[in-house]
């Protein structure tokens, strides 16, 4: 795989009591939001934030790793053979996004920044 880890997804169910505790409780300082449902923090010592999303009921989506990659739309046409993806390429700032399961079920998220360039 070429790219990197750059985000830990927390998909949340209340975004204002995940504020309260990631932000207030735990000390992270906020990285930056998408409008009203995105927050990421700075993980210190780290280039990793920490993104906490809503979740959104029926979702796959599970805790898991986010890594930047190159291109989703040919990382997914290397791979829709070999792999379980439960979320297909799809657009979101700055780019696009695909989910893949691991053989235990946890989600692998791969993004990367084709629009922003």
């Amino acid at each position: 795989m070429d790219g990197k880890l750059s985000i830990t997804y927390v998909p949340v169910r209340d975004l204002k009591s995940s504020l309260k505790f990631y932000r207030d409780q735990l000390g992270l300082e906020e990285a930056w939001r998408m409008g009203d449902s995105t927050v990421a923090f700075k993980l210190p010592g780290t280039d990793i934030e920490l993104m906490i999303d809503l979740f959104e009921e029926g979702a796959p989506d599970t805790v898991g790793p986010m890594f930047l990659i190159p291109s989703v739309d040919a990382f997914y046409a290397a791979n829709q053979g070999t792999m379980e993806f439960v979320r297909k390429p799809a657009d979101i700032p700055p780019g696009r996004w695909a989910t893949v399961k691991d053989p235990s079920g946890n989600c692998l998220y791969f993004y990367d920044s084709s629009k922003s360039q």
